[in-house]
């Protein structure tokens, strides 16, 4: 499977309560879904940010943990 469909199918099966990392480096956890974007729970509070801005990979080594 191409990379493009992976990161679209990992961004449709986000859910509420995963644990995720943007590409920019931030920690967060899924508070609300929306179509195209997503609100995450930040330790300072909660950021509006794009689906795409969240990083596969690094979102699911954390979860690995």
């Amino acid at each position: 499977m191409s990379k493009i469909k992976q990161e679209k199918q990992f961004e449709a099966g986000l859910k509420v309560g995963d644990k995720i990392i943007t590409k920019s480096g931030l920690h967060g956890k899924v508070s609300e879904l929306a179509e195209t974007t997503v609100v995450i729970e930040t330790m300072s509070g909660k950021l509006k940010m794009e689906r795409s801005a969240i990083s596969m990979e690094m979102s699911a080594a954390l979860n690995k943990k």
